[in-house]
Formats: structure tokens, C-alpha cells, sequence
């Protein structure tokens, strides 16, 4: 999912994964909140491996 959300947003994908878990967080959705922040380490991850490799 991580890499969905990175080729739909680009460098703004960081952003969409806060502003969802803030959601979710905010709705009381604690297993929502776990798999996003899930997505979160694995986005950074991939942001990182694609700034090593430029």
C-alpha cells in the first residue's frame, strides 16, 4: 500500500498517511490507526531508498 500511496501522491504521500491516521485517530479507530502507521514506516522506507539511489 505504501507504494500505492507514493506513486498516487509523490513527495506529498508522507502528508496524505498523517492527515489519514490523524483521521482515523480522531474517529477512535485504533486498528486504523496501527495499519496506517504501518504503511507510514514502510512509505519512509521506500522515500529513502529512492533518495539513495538519485
Amino acid at each position: 500500500m505504501a507504494s500505492m500511496v507514493l506513486r498516487q501522491h509523490g513527495d506529498l504521500a508522507a502528508v496524505v498517511v498523517a492527515e489519514r491516521i490523524g483521521q482515523l485517530a480522531s474517529e477512535g479507530k485504533a486498528e486504523g490507526v496501527t495499519v496506517w502507521k504501518e504503511v507510514a514506516i514502510r512509505l519512509d522506507r521506500l522515500m529513502r531508498s529512492e533518495g539513495a539511489s538519485q
